[in-house]
């Protein structure tokens, strides 16, 4: 049986283990769309079958499956990384913001598998990314987050002013943040692509990608808040002129912030495990 297209709707901030398609409905010519993820706790799974109109709407219902926890106590579900991320990105006035852009925090997760990725990489080209200075990009993967955030992307590749770089923030660097680099440049080149921007894998390659000695979480849950944090430290403190020559880690060391200061953080904004 031939398998419906993925249809055209925005992305769901709670849904971290992705969409299962179910066959077309032949009477009501209707989608019947099942996510997997997690209930309000983030602390079991639940199953939610929405049915899809040509419009778009969505109707949905909800039934609680018996399965074990699929994710650490405590550690951050994409709901409520979404949730705390917008707080923070409405504490910082419009003038602030202007050199910021962000990706939803599951599209990079969304983008690895093949059969979303082409959806994804049409939402980022919407968003027109490469036009702001600094772009965050979330990623979940391995039951890790970790932040990447694209420097400088806003002037050309061979700019002699400014150097395009990418930073990929991670708060435990045991786990060996750099394995995830092929991905991240593949991903790159594929948002080139999307935005129909000349360019080639050699001039990908040769983008520097650094990855700064931040400070490191002290047990197996906090990696969200740590990247909220940095998001946060970041849009503090971010040089006007990003340089990987004249000033570079800049304050990204591993004395940033103090572990009281992370602790004040999560209790502002409820993120306490």
């Amino acid at each position: 049986m031939k398998m419906p297209e993925v249809p055209s709707f925005p992305p769901f901030q709670n849904f971290d283990a992705g969409f299962h398609l179910l066959p077309e409905m032949a009477k009501r010519k209707q989608l019947e769309i099942q996510f997997i993820g997690e209930d309000e706790e983030g602390t079991s799974c639940t199953v939610t079958h929405s049915t899809v109109s040509a419009s778009g709407r969505f109707l949905r219902n909800k039934r609680r499956v018996n399965a074990r926890n699929t994710r650490q106590q405590g550690m951050l579900n994409s709901k409520q990384f979404s949730d705390c991320f917008e707080k923070i990105w409405k504490i910082f006035p419009d003038n602030q913001r202007a050199s910021f852009t962000y990706l939803d925090c599951l599209w990079f997760s969304w983008y690895m598998d093949e059969l979303f990725k082409e959806k994804v990489l049409v939402w980022i080209s919407r968003k027109h990314i490469f036009t702001k200075k600094y772009v965050f990009v979330p990623i979940l993967h391995w039951r890790h987050w970790n932040l990447l955030i694209f420097c400088n992307f806003d002037k050309p590749l061979q700019s002699k002013t400014q150097t395009t770089c990418m930073l990929l923030l991670d708060s435990m660097q045991m786990s060996g943040p750099r394995r995830l680099e092929p991905t991240i440049r593949k991903f790159l080149l594929d948002v080139y692509e999307a935005e129909k921007r000349p360019v080639t894998k050699q001039a990908i390659s040769k983008i520097p990608l650094l990855i700064p000695k931040v400070p490191q979480q002290r047990n197996g849950e906090d990696c969200g808040r740590f990247v909220l944090y940095f998001i946060s430290l970041f849009m503090e403190s971010a040089p006007k002129n990003f340089s990987t020559t004249g000033g570079y880690p800049y304050f990204m060391k591993e004395d940033w912030f103090a572990p009281q200061d992370f602790d004040c953080f999560c209790k502002r904004f409820k993120l306490c495990s």
